[in-house]
């Protein structure tokens, strides 16, 4: 780990992140000192406080810790998501303190170390956390960076050891190109992001370059169809690795695992959704290599129970089934009916969608109508912000207009559980990256003290 002999603080700036929370873990494990200031407390800012990782929702300078404001000894970590006006950010940059990027310590992170990075639009944070699993489940002890909360450890980052570092390589900001990883998988690259990037091929052109920091091409594993070189891996037969032999029983997969010339047998896997098999497939041409034997990737795979808010089931029951997933583009959407459709065959679906971002919501605006209109009713929200100001004529009216499914509303938050409560649909697919977390967990709460 590449980092400055005195510092003995860090600080961090947008803490409640997924990423940024995993690294403030790190560092207090690791005997630093460590707080942070984030906009909101969330159920992330309450775990980091539990474990003694103080948190502010001040930005004023006041806020911030003593002990934090001595520039020699601390180092001020930020999320591009915060903006640059924020009064601490501004503070410690006309000081003159030591102010780096998360994705900048996550390099020096993984500096020198057995790096396995895993990246794609879709997809990045399940296969992540697949793979963690599988090498930690087999005996192997592992440092993991997971963009998401894992079931089987309630948490987004492992520290068991440096057999392996496991990281989550996020294309926003062309983050992933601080990383030095040893394998990668891109699991997809579908234009996102085009706020940042300004167009697909600039995106496309910056995955290769992420590509090209493996020299080794059998060391790159891809969903097949990727324009990159590397090791091809699907569902569907015909690439280097593949499932063979799929079939669902009692609403999980059962398949066969080609490695190129070795075949593993007896593989299940519990995630619904084509999408989530193919993520399996990658993790497990990951990790295949670092356990002997390999037929104990079976057992770790099986008790794989998933990541929170990726096809999460709240409810799960004959008369109602809430699905709680972070779909925030059109794929991710597509993903999810496809999931639904075949682990719920003929149920009545309605889908919750809460926009995040108003430049996505621009960009894709006729695809999300398109994948929206394939649900037997839609429910859409207000577009969650974030770190973004309002566009002229992009709003949830505007998309909801597009949406060619009659069966249409927009509502507000505040009328979510009245809105499930009142639904005919036996099944209700929750969707998007923003706050709707938040309200799922209310409204899952609201229907189980219906019963």
């Amino acid at each position: 780990m590449n980092t400055q002999n005195n510092i003995t603080h860090y600080f961090f700036i947008g803490i409640g992140g997924i990423g940024m929370s995993g690294l403030a873990r790190y560092f207090k494990a690791r005997g630093f000192a460590v707080s942070g200031y984030d906009k909101t407390p969330s159920s992330m800012t309450k775990a980091l406080e539990n474990e003694g990782i103080p948190v502010v929702f001040n930005a004023s300078l006041s806020a911030v810790p003593k002990g934090f404001l001595n520039k020699e000894t601390t180092q001020i970590v930020y999320t591009p998501a915060i903006p640059k006006s924020q009064e601490q950010f501004v503070y410690f940059k006309e000081q003159n303190f030591s102010v780096k990027k998360r994705a900048e310590v996550l390099g020096d992170v993984t500096k020198n170390q057995n790096t396995l990075a895993v990246a794609g639009t879709h997809g990045k944070t399940t296969t992540t956390s697949i793979l963690a699993h599988l090498l930690k489940d087999s005996g192997l002890n592992i440092t993991a960076f997971l963009g998401g909360v894992s079931e089987n450890y309630n948490t987004n980052f492992i520290n068991d050891g440096l057999d392996a570092i496991v990281v989550e390589a996020d294309e926003f900001d062309r983050s992933f190109m601080h990383l030095s990883p040893n394998k990668i998988a891109i699991t997809s690259m579908d234009a996102d992001h085009l706020d940042i990037y300004g167009s697909a091929e600039e995106l496309s052109h910056t995955f290769k370059g992420f590509a090209d920091l493996v020299k080794d091409k059998s060391n790159v594993f891809l969903a097949k169809g990727l324009p990159l070189k590397g090791i091809s891996i699907s569902v569907d037969g015909n690439a280097d690795i593949t499932a063979e032999d799929i079939t669902i029983k009692d609403g999980s997969y059962r398949f066969n695992l080609r490695l190129q010339d070795n075949i593993i047998k007896g593989f299940e896997f519990n995630l619904p959704g084509k999408h989530n098999l193919q993520n399996a497939v990658t993790a497990l041409a990951l990790a295949a290599p670092f356990v002997s034997p390999s037929n104990s990737l079976t057992k770790a795979l099986a008790s794989f129970k998933g990541v929170q808010r990726r096809f999460t089931y709240r409810i799960k029951s004959e008369k109602l089934t809430i699905i709680d997933d972070y779909a925030h583009h059109p794929s991710e959407i597509n993903a999810v009916n496809q999931a639904v459709r075949e682990m719920h065959p003929n149920k009545k679906v309605l889908a919750v969608f809460q926009p995040h971002l108003f430049s996505r919501t621009r960009d894709f605006i006729n695809e999300f109508a398109e994948s929206l209109s394939k649900f037997d009713s839609v429910v859409l929200l207000d577009i969650y912000p974030a770190r973004e100001e309002p566009i002229d004529g992009i709003t949830s009216q505007a998309l909801l207009k597009l949406i060619a499914n009659p069966n249409k509303k927009i509502i507000g938050k505040v009328d979510l559980i009245k809105e499930v409560k009142a639904t005919s649909a036996e099944v209700v697919a929750m969707m998007g990256a923003g706050d709707i977390g938040e309200e799922i967990l209310k409204v899952t709460k609201a229907m189980r003290n219906e019963d």
